[in-house]
């Protein structure tokens, strides 16, 4: 069987699982596919072949025993060079972190395994995962199968672009502001961002994080089909009670009416035509698909959920990030860094307790809100995809980047799912939809997700274009 890297990541597993493919076959083809289109990405930035496949025989072996293999037998999938991976580098994009080579898995890699995926690869990350770009020191950049002129994303760009590409049938990302969600728009696929709490993870080798990542920062799975998500969220929500955060709510939660609410400008976004024209079809596609849809004139608040998710995650910690920073010398991570000093500092007791008094307040408002709708429509981001370092051309380039990422950025602040689908290009540049909804329906963001993708996505997986 040719082209196996092509296959959606549940049809694989049902091919290997009833022995009609080899675990082996299905790694040798990502194998293959990562020499042939890899060199001109730089996607996947470390993997071992002979630990590839000896990862595979055993998944056969299991297989070969009448044994379950799990939901993702055989399956492809790339890892976040964020995470902990054991007997590799958990470098995060810094040369600082080139040594630190990880002991155990972390609890997300652990549930690939567990899983019965192939790890075939660690994807690609701006420095300290920082940005809405994927470019370090230690790496190099990471390009956009679609259009190299245009970011891959970040800060799972690396992982973006590799499940664009056809490098493995499903790519781990990490999101704090957008990471998993805008390379998925970036790359024109699709990208879950799960509740806080879905999914378990620890990384052993590094300190334990600042009290604002351990609230805002999760794992999920980019894919090419909204199913693929699905199948991957199961897998990666497996138990490890090494992560305190981790709470263990059934993935299927009680039906609710079919009503979503759309909002084309949330908070005073300014959104450019191209992307209202998406937003718009995709609620037409809920439509279509029996959904009612309701176009609201804004949301609960996003733009003060910004100001303080920015507090909790540069403002904590502050002037230790930047001095770690100018030791690495990446020029888009102090870029990041003073570009937001002005808004983070001072992060005092006073602003620490009055971050965490107005999440409560917040959450509650949004969870309200989600009481009376199931789903959430806006834009992604402000605009089409950023041509790539965009935010380090000028000061004014820096603030349009950030103003233009208001829906990724709010939603972590509440801990809220989002999800977004691909539906389209305009021209080369992919645009899409974001779909939120209350805590741990992940399965109604899902819902909604595939009912737009059923009226059409930009092909995948694809050739690197230039």
């Amino acid at each position: 069987m040719q082209d196996l890297w092509r296959l959606s990541a549940a049809d694989l597993a049902t091919l290997v699982k009833s022995r009609k493919v080899s675990a082996k076959e299905a790694a040798k083809a990502g194998l293959a596919r990562l020499d042939a289109v890899n060199p001109q990405l730089n996607a996947v930035i470390d993997h071992r072949p002979e630990d590839v496949l000896k990862q595979a025989d055993a998944v056969d072996a299991v297989i070969a025993r009448g044994e379950d293999p799990g939901v993702l037998a055989g399956v492809p999938v790339t890892i976040k060079a964020n995470v902990d991976q054991e007997g590799f580098a958990t470098t995060n994009g810094l040369k600082l972190q080139r040594d630190l080579i990880a002991r155990e898995d972390n609890p997300v890699v652990a549930n690939f395994r567990k899983a019965g995926a192939i790890l075939l690869g660690r994807t690609n990350c701006p420095a300290f995962s920082y940005r809405w770009f994927t470019t370090n020191l230690i790496h190099g950049d990471t390009r956009n199968p679609r259009d190299a002129a245009l970011t891959p994303g970040g800060s799972s760009g690396g992982a973006g672009s590799a499940v664009a590409a056809g490098i493995g049938h499903i790519a781990h990302g990490t999101d704090i502001a957008g990471s998993i969600r805008y390379p998925a728009y970036a790359c024109g696929v699709h990208g879950l961002r799960p509740t806080l709490g879905r999914i378990p993870a620890f990384n052993p080798a590094l300190p334990e994080r600042p009290i604002g990542p351990q609230i805002m920062a999760v794992s999920g799975p980019l894919a090419r089909t909204v199913n693929d998500l699905r199948i991957s969220l199961e897998a990666m929500s497996a138990r490890d009670i090494r992560d305190p955060w981790f709470v263990p709510v059934p993935l299927q939660g009680p039906a609710r009416p079919k009503r979503a609410a759309l909002c084309l400008n949330p908070d005073g976004l300014a959104t450019a035509p191209e992307v209202k024209a998406a937003v718009s079809d995709a609620g037409k596609r809920l439509e279509r698909a029996g959904w009612t849809v309701d176009v609201i004139e804004n949301t609960p608040p996003m733009r003060e959920a910004v100001e303080w998710q920015i507090k909790l995650w540069l403002g904590d910690g502050y002037e230790a990030q930047l001095e770690m920073a100018e030791r690495e010398g990446d020029p888009g991570a102090l870029a990041c860094l003073r570009g937001n000093r002005a808004s983070v500092t001072p992060m005092d007791q006073a602003n620490y307790a009055k971050a965490l008094t107005r999440r409560a307040t917040l959450t509650r408002d949004w969870m309200l809100f989600f009481e009376k709708y199931a789903v959430l429509l806006t834009p992604v981001s402000g605009e089409l995809p950023f041509p790539d370092h965009l935010d380090r051309k000028d000061d004014d380039s820096f603030k349009r980047v950030w103003e233009a990422q208001l829906p990724q950025i709010a939603i972590p602040f509440m801990g809220l799912p989002g999800l977004v689908v691909s539906t389209g290009l305009v021209g080369k540049a992919p645009v899409g939809v974001h779909i939120v909804s209350g805590r741990y329906r992940e399965d109604l963001c899902l819902l909604a997700g595939e009912a737009i993708e059923a009226g059409g996505v930009p092909p995948s997986p694809i050739d690197p274009v230039g």
